[in-house]
C-alpha cells in the first residue's frame, strides 16, 4: 500500500496553480458540504491522494468538501456505505475501481453491494501499471534474460507477491511463458524488497509508489510494465507487448462513483469537475511523482471498463489461484 510519506514527498514540488471556476453557480447544486468517502485509513498514502483529488474539487466547485474515512473490510465498508447513502449529489466515493468494484465480486463469497448497479460511475482519474522487477545485482537485462533463467530453475525458483494485482501480474506472466516459479506470500513489502535486493526472490510485480525509490538508488532494476503499453510517468521502463510479454495488460485504475439514482445534472457536473482536475498541471506533477497517468473519461467510458475488467477479474482469479474471502 502507498506510504503518507510517498505521497507526500510527490505533491510537495508542484506548484499552485489555480483551477479555472465551474461553469455552475453554487445554487444550481444542493446546499450543503460535498463528503468524500475515502476506504483507507487517515495518514496512509492513498488517504493523502483521495485528500489530493477533495482537495481539488474544493478549488473547483468553491464549496466545502469534506472527507470522510471508513476504513475496513478491505474497502467493503466504505463501498456499502456510498451505495446505501441519499442520491443527493453530496457523497462522492473517491476510489481504486478497478479492485474495490471490479475485482470485488470474484474475490469476495459475498458483496453487500452490487458493483454495477448501486452507484452511478461518473469518470475515471488516473492509471497505473505493476512494474516486474528484478534484483540489481543479477545480470538479467530484458525480459528474456529472466525468462530464459526461471525455465532453467524450474519450481526452484521463488517470486513474491503482496496484492492482488501484483500476484495477477506474475502469474500472466508465467503463463505467457508456462513458468513454473513458486509464489512467495508477504505481509507487507519492505520485506519482499529486502529479499528481491538479497535475490531470495527471481522477480515480483510490485506498483511504482514503493519500489521507486529503490530503482532509482540502483538496487532493483525494472524490466517492464504489466500494462500492454508504456506509461507517460514511466518513460524508461518498457510496456509488457515492447518487452516481450504480448498476453499482459493489466492497468489499476482510480475513479469517482455515487449513490444509484443521482441525479444525472449533478453527475454531468462532478464530470466535468474531475476531468478538468484530472489534466491539471498540478495533478499531473503530483501523480507523475508517483509513477501514475491521469486518466481523464466519462461516466461512459468508466462503466464500459468497470464491466470489461470485472469479466476481466474473474479469469484472474482463476488463473492465480486466489482464495475467496468471507
Amino acid at each position: 500500500m502507498f506510504t503518507r510519506r510517498q505521497f507526500v514527498a510527490a505533491g510537495a514540488g508542484a506548484a499552485t496553480i489555480p483551477l479555472a471556476s465551474g461553469a455552475f453557480a453554487q445554487s444550481d447544486y444542493p446546499a450543503g458540504p460535498l463528503r468524500a468517502i475515502c476506504m483507507f485509513p487517515p495518514g496512509t498514502g492513498a488517504d493523502v491522494l483521495v485528500r489530493f483529488y477533495a482537495n481539488k474539487l474544493s478549488q473547483l466547485s468553491q464549496r466545502t468538501v469534506i472527507v470522510e474515512n471508513k476504513p475496513g473490510a478491505f474497502g467493503n465498508i466504505a463501498t456499502e456505505y456510498v451505495a446505501r447513502a441519499k442520491p443527493d449529489g453530496l457523497t462522492i466515493y473517491i476510489a481504486p475501481g478497478s479492485s474495490v468494484l471490479a475485482a470485488a465480486p470474484h474475490l469476495f463469497k459475498k458483496l453487500s453491494f452490487d458493483p454495477i448497479n448501486d452507484f452511478e460511475h461518473v469518470t475515471t482519474l488516473s492509471k497505473l501499471a505493476f512494474i516486474l522487477c528484478v534484483p540489481a545485482s543479477k545480470p538479467w537485462k530484458t525480459v528474456a534474460d529472466l525468462t530464459a533463467y526461471l525455465k532453467e530453475q524450474g519450481d526452484k525458483a521463488s517470486y513474491g507477491s503482496v496484492a492482488n494485482t501484483g500476484l495477477v501480474s506474475s502469474e500472466i506472466y508465467k503463463a505467457q511463458f508456462g513458468l513454473k516459479a513458486v509464489e512467495v506470500k508477504y505481509k507487507e513489502a519492505t520485506a519482499m524488497y529486502n529479499d528481491l535486493i538479497n535475490e531470495q526472490l527471481a522477480f515480483f510485480h510490485i506498483d511504482p509508489v514503493g519500489i521507486k525509490g529503490l530503482i532509482d538508488q540502483g538496487k532493483v532494476r525494472p524490466l517492464a510494465l504489466g500494462a500492454a503499453e508504456r506509461m507517460k510517468a514511466l518513460p524508461d521502463i518498457p510496456g509488457a507487448r515492447e518487452a516481450g510479454i504480448p498476453n499482459s495488460n493489466l492497468i489499476a485504475w482510480w475513479s469517482v462513483h455515487m449513490p444509484a439514482k443521482t441525479p444525472k445534472p449533478l453527475l454531468d457536473k462532478l464530470e466535468v469537475w474531475f476531468n478538468q482536475i484530472a489534466i491539471d498541471p498540478e495533478t499531473v506533477k503530483f501523480l507523475s511523482n508517483i509513477g501514475t497517468d491521469p486518466f481523464p473519461g466519462n461516466s461512459t467510458m468508466l462503466k464500459e471498463l468497470l464491466l470489461a475488467d470485472t469479466k476481466a477479474w474473474g479469469d484472474y482469479v482463476k488463473l492465480a489461484k486466489i482464495d475467496l474471502l468471507g
